[in-house]
């Protein structure tokens, strides 16, 4: 463990170029968790982290086939994986897996997040403020985009009027989506698409901060 923190660090130091910042935080490897975020792909920092979700296990494993959707209501909604459907508020992946959903919201620290593309960064993302609003910025010069896992989509369907918004009205073809594409539109619900980015390390003082 000692020898994969030291690694981490001189990372950090050809990421950051700061060997004074390197000294200060400490990152330790976890397996990896997987960042649903709702902002604007070329954003390096801003606000609204209090809407971004986590999964910290890998969700597409777990997650039910648009095809076995009748098999999953004709089980209460609980999925083989023991969790809850929610015919409200329900979550997509790529491939046409309804998921599970994150939880919400990924708590403040810091992050060595990657899309596993191009670019590795740190995300700080900060408590709330007196109206509930997370800032957060990542730094390496990177945006979001550059730390988004393109092949990984996701996206969040609610209703639109308060009436039927189901994945019965999905149409199977669009899948699988395309790495950057958007995920298709459901009749009668709001979509949101989130970016995907995968946490492969976290701060260890951050860590402490938020238990």
């Amino acid at each position: 463990m000692r020898y994969t923190v030291l690694i981490m660090n001189l990372v950090l130091v050809l990421l950051l170029g700061s060997t004074a910042f390197a000294d200060t935080v400490r990152f330790k490897r976890i397996p990896t968790q997987f960042i649903a975020a709702l902002v604007e792909p070329g954003a390096s920092s801003g606000t609204g982290a209090e809407k971004w979700g986590v999964w910290e296990v890998d969700p597409g494993p777990r997650g039910v086939w648009l095809k076995n959707f009748e098999e999953l209501l004709s089980s209460g909604g609980v999925a083989p994986s023991n969790w809850n459907f929610d015919p409200s508020d329900w979550w997509l992946d790529e491939n046409g897996l309804i998921m599970e959903q994150p939880s919400f919201p990924l708590k403040p620290g810091r992050y060595l997040v990657t899309g596993r593309r191009t670019a590795t960064a740190i995300l700080t993302v900060h408590p709330a403020d007196a109206q509930g609003v997370q800032s957060w910025e990542l730094g390496n010069r990177a945006s979001i985009y550059d730390v988004t896992h393109l092949k990984c989509r996701s996206a969040r369907y609610t209703s639109a009027t308060g009436g039927s918004c189901s994945p019965s009205a999905v149409d199977q073809k669009s899948f699988p989506v395309p790495p950057g594409g958007m995920m298709p539109p459901v009749d009668g619900c709001n979509k949101q698409d989130y970016s995907v980015l995968f946490i492969i390390g976290v701060d260890w003082s951050s860590e402490k901060q938020t238990d």
